[in-house]
């Protein structure tokens, strides 16, 4: 009679207490920041700080595992569906911000420029989009669809095409490939936070565009900013799965850590171009 093959249960990890602890700087770093409170910017800080330890930390266990041979098949498929699940959560997460958006765009600004409730509360508010909203005197600029925003949708169109050609170099056992492409792919995925660090930095100081400009800049800037940390996360993972590639490991025939960063910047690259057509070009 043949054995089932036992299935791995790991020790318990304070690694979740310390991303429980990462995010609730983050969360009160990020309230703080918008309220223009003084420690705000140190508390987020910190906050990512505590995050990316935890991520490579909680990264660099899991790699010790697997390269001593404890996950099996079973823990395979577990893997599998646990990131799809998480890949789900993400999608569910940008759609409710692009679901805003459209709820802005279509239903509640087009509402309080025209009609009695129009008349009624804001009578000298016209509707249009971009706009800041009923009540707000500042006015700015909206950010256009060529220029940085152009070009990070080709550096993330192009990242994505080079992760896939590491991919197939792993599957073919081509070690130097597969190193060149993950490489490459970082280097596009800094390229590409760099080039919206500045776009930021043009928003605030050229066109008046900050988190304060209502409806428009509230959604330009929690749908951009949201994906950016986003690729800053996905960089990081592409960063371990490199090092874990110049140590020798992942086989062709099995290698589910690099084949789930893969999904993940897949995903980041296809909200990018919602974003590009939804948010900046239309």
């Amino acid at each position: 009679m043949q054995h089932a093959q036992p299935y791995y249960v790991p020790s318990p990890s304070y690694w979740p207490i310390i991303g429980s602890i990462a995010l609730l700087f983050m969360g009160f770093g990020a309230a703080f920041v918008m309220n223009d409170v003084e420690a705000g910017p140190w508390v987020l800080v910190i906050g990512l700080a505590i995050l990316f330890w935890m991520m490579f930390g909680w990264f660099g266990t899991v790699a010790r595992e697997s390269e001593a041979g404890r996950y099996g098949p079973q823990e395979d498929i577990s893997f599998r569906w646990s990131m799809s699940w998480f890949i789900f959560s993400e999608v569910m997460f940008f759609a409710a911000f692009f679901g805003a958006l459209f709820y802005m765009r279509v239903l509640s600004v087009p509402d309080l420029g025209s009609g009695a409730t129009g008349e009624y509360l804001w009578s000298n508010f016209k509707a249009g989009w971009p706009v800041a909203g009923p009540g707000i005197e500042d006015t700015f600029r909206p950010m256009g669809a060529w220029g940085l925003p152009a070009l990070n949708t080709a550096l993330l169109l192009t990242s994505g095409v080079t992760v896939t050609w590491a991919h197939w170099a792993l599957k073919v056992g081509n070690r130097f490939q597969l190193n060149l492409g993950l490489f490459l792919t970082i280097a596009l995925g800094v390229l590409f936070l760099f080039c919206q660090a500045y776009e930021y930095a043009e928003a605030f100081h050229e066109y008046n565009l900050t988190l304060k400009m209502g409806a428009y800049g509230a959604s330009f800037f929690m749908l951009t900013g949201f994906h950016g940390f986003h690729v800053t996360i996905g960089t990081i993972m592409l960063i371990v799965i490199l090092f874990r590639c110049l140590a020798g490991h992942f086989k062709p025939e099995h290698h589910f850590a690099f084949e789930a960063v893969s999904w993940y910047w897949h995903f980041v690259d296809v909200v990018w171009l919602m974003l590009f057509v939804l948010v900046y070009w239309l």
